[in-house]
């Protein structure tokens, strides 16, 4: 995906950058903008374009246009709970639907759909038809406001991620943001997540994932990763994709159960962590909680359920 990381320890140095800081309340953090920077997305390959990290730029998500490119959603609300048609375009410069694309990570464009409680995730790839205009079916869990994450990267360009919401209308009724853990489970397997998230400095994550007690050493490549993680900051939902150190088959990344990553997290607050891996040919996604602290109290061992999605045959989806 197109949201600027750099993978340390392999030459591409993994990075993203958010930048506006966010206080942390008795029991939720409150968004509290600051100068912003770029976000950064990580490159296994090497193969993307240099990023212009001088220029500022809010955090990723947050803009519906950047550098002349636009997302325009075509549905203007979505029902809860019933599958709907989903259409959007994204325009250029020229005020065209853009038609040409650098596949990233196997795709063209990303789609990520969250609840602006950050329940209810998904991650779709929509097809494209001839005209620019992109589409799949969307069904959101509940009533609520939702917003769409745009994650691609146009030809001659360097990657974006447009932001944009999209009501469904009913009795909203809030979730509340899952306590910290680092252990959560979905469809029968484990997921252990050791994580300090401290203000300006490298975060460390290493994902370990098991099933009945014996670790997955044959995690299975999805989108040409053994393991991919966005995460979203509560209160204004900023926007970091990241994916893990190596890739499979260059030598040295194992196929679990670790998955490690590396980013930086320089404003403090909370963030929701969702990380896609594929075993026994599924897709499933684990949901974290964590907040920045001091490395010696930055999660406490607690256990969370993930929040619903979709996600194929058990119960999330992805396109």
């Amino acid at each position: 995906m197109n949201t600027a990381i750099k993978l340390g320890g392999f030459g591409a140095g993994l990075a993203a950058v958010f930048t506006a800081a966010l206080g942390l309340g008795s029991a939720f953090p409150v968004s509290t903008p600051a100068t912003p920077t770029p976000a950064a997305h990580s490159d296994p390959t090497g193969t993307e374009p240099a990023r212009n990290t001088a220029a500022a730029q809010p955090p990723a998500g947050l803009q519906i246009s950047q550098d002349g490119y636009r997302l325009t959603l075509l549905n203007s609300s979505l029902p809860a709970g019933v599958p709907q048609p989903f259409r959007f375009q994204i325009t250029g410069p020229d005020e065209r639907p853009v038609t040409d694309y650098v596949t990233s990570h196997d795709k063209d464009l990303h789609l990520i759909v969250v609840r602006r409680d950050l329940s209810g995730f998904q991650h779709l790839h929509p097809q494209r038809a001839a005209d620019g205009t992109w589409s799949t079916s969307l069904t959101v869990p509940a009533a609520g406001q939702y917003r769409i994450f745009a994650d691609f990267q146009p030809a001659g360009h360097e990657g974006l991620t447009l932001g944009a919401d999209v009501p469904a209308a009913g009795d909203y009724q809030p979730t509340p943001l899952p306590a910290t853990a680092r252990t959560v489970t979905v469809d029968g397997y484990t997921v252990t997540l050791t994580v300090d998230l401290t203000p300006g400095g490298s975060s460390p994550l290493t994902l370990s994932v098991s099933k009945a007690g014996r670790l997955a050493t044959d995690l299975q490549p999805y989108l040409g990763a053994y393991g991919h993680l966005v995460v979203l900051r509560d209160g204004d939902l900023a926007y970091l994709h990241v994916h893990p150190d190596g890739s499979p088959g260059d030598g040295r990344t194992t196929a679990g159960p670790k998955i490690a990553f590396h980013t930086e997290v320089p404003s403090a607050g909370a963030y929701r962590l969702y990380l896609d891996f594929q075993h026994d040919g599924k897709v499933r996604t684990a949901e974290f909680t964590a907040v920045t602290a001091t490395p010696d109290s930055a999660l406490t061992p607690t256990s969370a359920t993930p929040g619903p999605s979709r996600h194929g045959t058990d119960g999330h989806t992805h396109d």
